[in-house]
């Protein structure tokens, strides 16, 4: 499966950034304001950041391998 850049770089962007951001607020605030699910929801967020960093691990092989 191969991205183009546009896509690639926003994928990237969310995988880097705003996943480990989102689940670090998520625990930080929960813990402080009794919100629910404190472990759920960063762990399912954290999986979804694996599944988006082995998308991008694959598509970088293959666009490496195609140059």
């Amino acid at each position: 499966m191969k991205l183009n850049d546009t896509l690639y770089d926003i994928l990237k962007w969310i995988c880097l950034v705003v996943l480990p951001a989102l689940g670090v607020l998520y625990s930080v605030l929960a813990g402080v304001w009794g919100w629910p699910y404190v472990e759920e929801i960063p762990t399912t967020i954290m999986a979804v950041e694996a599944f988006l960093g082995a998308i991008l691990g694959v598509s970088t092989a293959q666009y490496n391998k195609a140059k």
